[in-house]
Parts: structure tokens; sequence; C-alpha cells
């Protein structure tokens, strides 16, 4: 479905690097598994997870935002491992204590607790895909991605990331919301208020900086998803590369991003080292947005973040 070429350049030549596309063997998955974080963002729970009805999923874990994810691998090329996925899924949604078990057992408590139910994830991986695989995801209201590898020698692995689809949530009825076209999960309430009340609270001129913000990290790339959670609204890829928080109360946005703060000049008042700092979402970067010139000012920090996510 696509061609990726790389290439080693020196000053007298170019000289590409074939990739190629085995099948996956247990080796890569058990790579995969070892560095999942660094790879996909999601932290590994379980590898081989049987489940009461005779399946076996091949990869478990939970992402940055606490979703639930399933990860496949697409072993031979008339392996159905979309719909297979799928059927994990529904079976992790009927059996969501037996996954916070697994949670508490290596997380804790605390992050127990926090597993985000309103959209758990499966991620297929592949040496490669049809059009008609593409196609079906697109067609379903899941949270699928169809992520294919390549090879290249024995030191170079690429992970591509080739279709991704946001299930849209069901509406809450409770007559709640941001008005802004972003349906909110039907969820018991939590005494702090969410993202979602916030901008309900927000005046126009700060729904317009948000939208603004919206519209650029959305237009990084075809690739790019929005999660609105309880205390943010996260935008990745295959990893969180933005989490935004939005301040009524004293009018500015925080976009915390993915950059090394040691690489910026940071500025009181637009940029903060947060490595030390508890706060929602994921990045070390807070970026502080009041107007359209700090949100200029903040652009290319957001491109750093999404082209590293």
């Amino acid at each position: 479905m696509s061609d990726i070429k790389l290439f080693r350049t020196t000053s007298s030549s170019v000289i590409e690097l074939r990739g190629s596309a085995v099948a996956l063997e247990k080796s890569l998955q058990l790579l995969i598994e070892r560095n999942m974080d660094a790879f996909l963002g999601v932290r590994f729970l379980a590898s081989e997870f049987m489940t009461t009805n005779g399946g076996r999923m091949d990869s478990l874990g939970i992402d940055e935002n606490g979703s639930p994810v399933i990860i496949e691998y697409k072993r031979a090329s008339n392996e159905n491992v979309i719909n297979q996925g799928l059927f994990y899924l529904d079976w992790l949604m009927d059996h969501q204590r037996d996954f916070e078990w697994l949670v508490l057992e290596r997380y804790g408590q605390d992050q127990a607790k926090a597993v985000e139910w309103g959209s758990p994830r499966l991620i297929c991986i592949a040496g490669d895909f049809t059009k008609y695989d593409a196609h079906a995801v697109n067609q379903m209201n899941r949270n699928i991605e169809l992520v294919r590898y390549r090879r290249f020698g024995e030191e170079l692995l690429l992970f591509e990331l080739l279709t991704s689809t946001s299930e849209r949530p069901a509406r809450d009825f409770s007559g709640e919301g941001t008005g802004l076209g972003e349906p909110v999960l039907n969820r018991p309430r939590s005494r702090q208020k969410t993202v979602t009340q916030y901008l309900a609270d927000a005046d126009q001129e700060l729904l317009d900086l948000y939208e603004a913000i919206k519209a650029y990290l959305l237009a990084l790339g075809d690739d790019v998803q929005l999660k609105t959670l309880d205390n943010y609204v996260a935008f990745r890829r295959l990893k969180n590369f933005a989490c935004v928080e939005v301040k009524p109360q004293i009018r500015h946005i925080k976009v915390f991003v993915k950059v090394d703060p040691d690489s910026v000049q940071l500025e009181p008042g637009f940029t903060r080292d947060v490595r030390n700092i508890g706060h929602f979402g994921t990045g070390d970067l807070e970026v502080i947005i009041t107007d359209s010139a700090s949100l200029d000012k903040a652009k290319p920090l957001m491109d750093r973040s999404y082209d590293g996510a």
C-alpha cells in the first residue's frame, strides 16, 4: 500500500537500503513488547493473554491516556487480524475487571482506578496490509490503527502508521456539552471540572483561541487523532504529541508537548520545564498560549513534538 525509500548518502554516492517484511516472527513481537513504550507510547501489560472464551491476545497494554490497547500481529497473508482484534475488543469490554487487575498488579491502584474505558484501541501490526484492509477499517466505528513494519538490514526497524480511525463516542444526553461538535462520553461525573466543562465556561475569545490551536494540530497530518478526556484533550499519532488544557479562570490555554526543555530557551509566562512537576497529560514542556501572537510562537514547538511522535 505504501512505498518507503531509505537511502544512505555519502559525499560521492547515494545507496538505497532495501526494506524487507519477512514473516513476522516471535522475536519481533518480543522486541516490540520489551520496547512498547518507545515504539507505540503503550505500557506493556501481558503477552499471549488467554481469554475465558479460548482466545489469546498477542499483546496487551495501556496507553498514555489510560486507554486499554490490544496489539495483534499479522503473521500470514490470509490471516484476518482485524476481525480477530475486534473480537478481543468486545471480550475486553465485557471483562473490564480482568484488565484492571492486570494494571493493578503491574502499575498500582491509582493507575487501575484511572483506566479510560471510553475508547479502547486495537493496533494491528503487519509487514503489509491490502487496500481492502484500510477501507474496512475506515468504515468501522472503532479505534483501530494499521501499522506496517519494515526492516532495513540488522539495525533499522521502521513503523509506518498506514491508517487509523477513531470511535465516535456515545453522546451524553445530560444537556452538557462543549457546543463545539465534540460529544461527551457518558460516564460518572467527577468532582473536579472536566475540560469539556471548562470549555463551556470559556468566553468566545478563548473558545476561538482553542479552535485555532485544535485546527493547527489536526492539520499537521492526516494521521492526527483527537481524544477528549476528563482533564485534557490529547492529540496523537501513534503516541501523544500535544495535550491541551483550557483555563478560563485565568484566560489562557496550556499545551504540553514532547520537546526536551533543555533544547529551548525557556521564557517565563510562555514555556516551562515540567519534568518534575505533576500535571495532566504527557509532555515535558508546558507552553502557555494567551493570544494569536503566542500561538504563532508556539507552532514550531508543536511541529517538533509532532515530528517526534
